[in-house]
């Protein structure tokens, strides 16, 4: 299965992504941070970007490669960092829908 935008699919499938991706998961034991975070040990499934890629940076190492830009998500912890947002907050803090 894909992962990512079309404009990021060289990179997802290059060398120097999955060395990194590999490695990163390895450094964080292979367990969704997130859920670790809730104390449930759950493996994890997908490197994550923080700072999502784009095609203005998915060619800067600092953003694209770097492992404090990454973080490890089970399948449910990743797909709720991608579901789309039905409301948001404005500047105040107040929830527009």
């Amino acid at each position: 299965m894909e992962h990512g935008p079309r404009f990021a699919r060289d990179f997802y499938r290059s060398f120097a992504w999955r060395r990194c991706r590999d490695g990163y998961a390895a450094s964080v034991q292979g367990l969704c941070e997130r859920c670790l975070k809730r104390g449930l040990i759950v493996p994890g499934e997908e490197v994550h970007h923080k700072v999502r890629l784009t095609p203005e940076n998915i060619n800067n190492p600092a953003v694209a490669l770097n492992w404090e830009n990454l973080e490890l998500l089970c399948k449910d912890c990743h797909e709720e960092e991608h579901r789309p947002q039905r409301w948001r907050a404005d500047s105040s803090g107040h929830v527009e829908l």
